[in-house]
């Protein structure tokens, strides 16, 4: 049996932590491979491999090294210097344009795995299209959405808000400019923003909040976001561009009704008016108007979101994923 491992050398929980934490259980599970993750940020139950253990197996037995960051790259290809069959494969998780060097890595791994054909066509390399699923045990809706809002402590009795790291490209500032002037006229609905901010992002989005603080809530970054999602009622993804956001899944999957810029991919997930809806990245008087309706209309906002998540459980559970992985691992090791 080959030996995979998914190394994790990254600080922050990020969509990546979230990638690896779903579908390495998934490779064990619901294939039975050896996969091991090795890194810091992730979860204490997933399988681990420590260095002496992985240099010497290298030595005698196939090894695939899964990187998701240049940093994982960079060990892998050291790794492969002592490893007797190591083979190398690159997942690119954003659709902005590689630096020169990270496209010099890329052309370094044996399999180079986009998310979307957009990725793809972006690195100018050869690339297999595997798009991300998520465990729906995980992420699914909750029995009732309103309990699970008053838990959160947010007040009011509808939710809607931003999840995502804070800065100008997520699109937060076009959020805030939509909303603010709706609040007034719909006490019902609380706003949130989740997600890490510091720096000069979190003195930009305080500038934006000013007035109205009450009425958007600032929460910071939460490692475990499954209650945010089963909370709100409507989730927007404002962003000006993403290689594959899991934020837009997992909402579904949650049972959100999801409200995103228009990015390149989201067309073969979304189906604007049924299972959630779009507006132009950066269009924030458009983003105003559906939200108006949607907070006008909650039960709307209620049926688009248990579309979501029938779509999501029959299209993007992580062992699908899992299945094309298996079966790039199997190419390379056999090639």
């Amino acid at each position: 049996m080959t030996l995979i491992i998914h190394p994790h050398f990254h600080k922050r929980y990020t969509g990546v932590t979230r990638h690896v934490e779903s579908v390495v259980p998934s490779l064990v599970k619901d294939l039975g491979s050896e996969t091991r993750v090795m890194g810091s940020a992730l979860s204490e139950d997933l399988p681990r491999i420590t260095w002496p253990e992985l240099l010497r197996r290298s030595r005698q037995e196939p090894v695939v090294w899964h990187a998701h960051r240049n940093n994982e790259l960079l060990a892998g290809m050291l790794l492969k210097l002592v490893g007797r069959q190591v083979r190398l494969v690159f997942t690119r998780h954003t659709s902005m344009e590689p630096s020169g060097f990270t496209r010099f890595l890329a052309r370094g791994a044996d399999a180079l795995v986009s998310l979307t054909r957009q990725v793809a066509e972006v690195m100018g390399l050869p690339s297999t299209v595997i798009s991300h699923g998520i465990d729906l045990k995980r992420f699914h809706p909750p029995e009732d959405r309103a309990k699970a809002w008053e838990k959160l402590g947010q007040g009011r009795r509808f939710g809607v808000g931003v999840i995502g790291r804070v800065r100008k490209e997520k699109g937060q500032g076009d959020f805030l400019e939509a909303v603010r002037p709706l609040l007034p006229g719909y006490p019902e609905w609380q706003s949130v923003l989740v997600g890490l901010a510091k720096g000069s992002d979190l003195e930009w989005i305080n500038g934006l909040r000013a007035g109205i603080e009450d009425r958007v809530s600032l929460v910071g970054e939460q490692s475990v976001i499954e209650p945010w999602y089963q909370g709100l009622t409507v989730l927007v993804h404002p962003s000006y561009v993403e290689g594959y956001s899991l934020v837009h899944v997992e909402a579904m999957a949650s049972g959100c009704c999801v409200v995103a810029s228009k990015l390149p991919y989201l067309d073969t997930l979304i189906e604007h008016g049924r299972t959630g809806f779009f507006f132009e990245p950066g269009d924030a008087k458009a983003l105003r108007e559906l939200l108006d309706m949607l907070m006008r209309e909650p039960e709307r906002a209620r049926e688009v979101g248990r579309n979501a998540a029938e779509e999501a459980r029959r299209r993007c559970g992580v062992e699908h994923e899992a299945h094309a992985l298996d079966s790039l691992y199997r190419t390379l090791v056999g090639r």
